[in-house]
């Protein structure tokens, strides 16, 4: 589907076209973390640790790049409290508010549907036992 630019910054929005600015929202939404971390914002503000710690297996170098990304689009607002040590939050804005809903079905749609999904091959090989001799 093709949308006219609203702002004027281009003719039209085209997912499917190469050089439409809507390829480079795709792909930061589409990423695991940017996905994780929106839905771990849904219930409110939350502290770096504490992002980090519901997104098991994240580095902080990735968080931190995965958070900047999702500020610089208008997706989470970064607030700083001045106190020792500094105390940082970040919080969903309404675009992100907006876009937790449709990644939101997309999680629960992978919980719900992921016996049924194929796994590779190697995946396979790796969880069934060796024969013993």
């Amino acid at each position: 589907m093709t949308l006219a630019c609203t702002t004027g910054r281009h003719a039209e929005h085209d997912v499917y076209t190469a050089q439409c600015p809507c390829r480079d929202v795709l792909d930061l939404l589409a990423n695991k973390w940017a996905a994780l971390a929106i839905g771990a914002m849904e219930d409110g503000p939350q502290r770096f640790g504490a992002l980090q710690r519901r997104l098991q297996g994240i580095s902080p170098k990735v968080l931190t790049n995965t958070l900047r990304r999702l500020e610089d689009h208008g997706f989470v607002d970064r607030t700083v409290y001045p106190a020792v040590p500094l105390h940082v939050e970040y919080e969903l804005t309404g675009l992100g508010r907006g876009v937790a809903v449709p990644l939101g079905q997309v999680r629960t749609w992978v919980e719900q549907h992921l016996d049924e999904i194929g796994r590779p091959a190697a995946e396979d090989e790796a969880c069934v036992p060796a024969p013993v001799s």
